[in-house]
């Protein structure tokens, strides 16, 4: 497994992380050990969770992917072996959107913050995290598929800076090691850079965001910050919800699979994401790459990923998600990527 620095940190991550955000809703506690015991022996060592999973998030299942790597931990007794990042949820400003946690008051003050990691931590069964992200920032923002910033004068918002504030008493207090931001934007990591710089604050390490062969947007403000600023890209969705295996092409929905399952993911379904990905999974074909291996290893080999945040229901995908490591495409294939890019600019952002 190759390794990449955690920002300007000495903590070296597996460039393949350990997603888990199935645990719980598609995947058993068992099957998640199984994944965590794979994982670990092929040398990944990031896992990444949210007090918020599993996804789809419902009241009833919220949490559960803690506790089963909780259990895991206290069982196998290997924490100091994984690098454990967790994500507090922010404010939910959306009706549609579930606002079970905390009431839907989930805003990145002292009192929630407190409550979310003292939480995550119990679930968890440790006393020290080493990456606490933020999931969303503490604002209306265009993210999750939004395209243009709503011009929106939020009611409330808690300033960067009192956030950093106290995420710098959850260093101070040994509970957290680093922190890192998510679903973030170019202004509000320039925000949370410069108010770390200025005010002695906790320097966030990591930001992460959607990336994948259907959803390049990072590449446009937010690269030039992981080149001059030392903010890693922990890269979720680099398969575009399974899009990019090619497994739905041409409407098909195989049982059990993800869009079949649920409806609510149609940012990455569009015709414009299904037409581009039938254009990428026939690139790899004649190429003689499977699918998987193309999207997974195009997102490796960028200078600016930390690690690829893969997720899989099966030890087979699990398996052929880490194989990917050991892929590496050639300037022809990149170049016939770059040429579908052009014509199929960000279709799933």
């Amino acid at each position: 497994m190759k390794t990449r620095k955690l920002g300007r940190t000495d903590l070296d991550v597996s460039l393949i992380g350990l997603g888990t955000m199935t645990w719980g809703e598609q995947n058993s506690e068992a099957e998640a050990h199984q994944q965590l015991d794979y994982a670990l022996s092929r040398g990944v060592n990031l896992v990444d969770v949210a007090e918020m999973y599993p996804v789809p998030p419902k009241p009833e299942t919220q949490g559960l992917t803690e506790t089963y790597i909780g259990t895991w931990l206290a069982r196998t007794k290997r924490r100091q072996e994984i690098v454990l990042a967790s994500k507090v949820a922010g404010p939910v400003r959306d009706p549609k959107r579930p606002g079970h946690i905390r009431d839907g008051k989930t805003f990145l003050d002292r009192k929630n913050l407190t409550e979310a990691l003292d939480a995550s931590l119990k679930r968890l069964q440790t006393d020290y995290l080493d990456l606490y992200q933020l999931h969303w920032p503490d604002r209306t923002t265009a993210t999750f598929g939004q395209l243009n910033y709503p011009w929106v004068q939020d009611e409330h918002t808690v300033p960067i800076e009192e956030t950093l504030s106290v995420l710098q008493d959850f260093v101070r207090a040994g509970k957290v090691r680093h922190v890192g931001v998510s679903n973030e934007t170019p202004w509000g990591l320039s925000q949370f850079l410069r108010h770390a710089d200025t005010q002695d604050l906790p320097r966030v390490v990591s930001i992460q965001n959607a990336y994948s062969l259907l959803n390049r947007v990072f590449e446009i403000g937010l690269s030039e910050f992981t080149h001059h600023e030392g903010v890693g890209l922990l890269a979720y969705s680099p398969l575009a919800m399974g899009m990019l295996c090619g497994k739905y092409l041409n409407g098909a929905r195989p049982e059990g699979a993800r869009l079949t399952r649920y409806t609510r993911f149609t940012r990455y379904s569009n015709p414009q994401a299904e037409a581009a990905t039938a254009e990428y999974v026939a690139l790899a074909r004649e190429h003689g790459v499977s699918p998987t291996h193309m999207a997974l290893a195009w997102v490796n080999q960028r200078p600016f990923v930390t690690s690829n945040l893969i997720g899989a229901t099966t030890l087979e995908q699990l398996k052929e998600n880490i194989d990917s490591v050991d892929v590496t495409l050639s300037p022809e294939l990149l170049k016939a990527i770059d040429a579908i890019h052009v014509r199929y600019p960000n279709p799933a952002p």
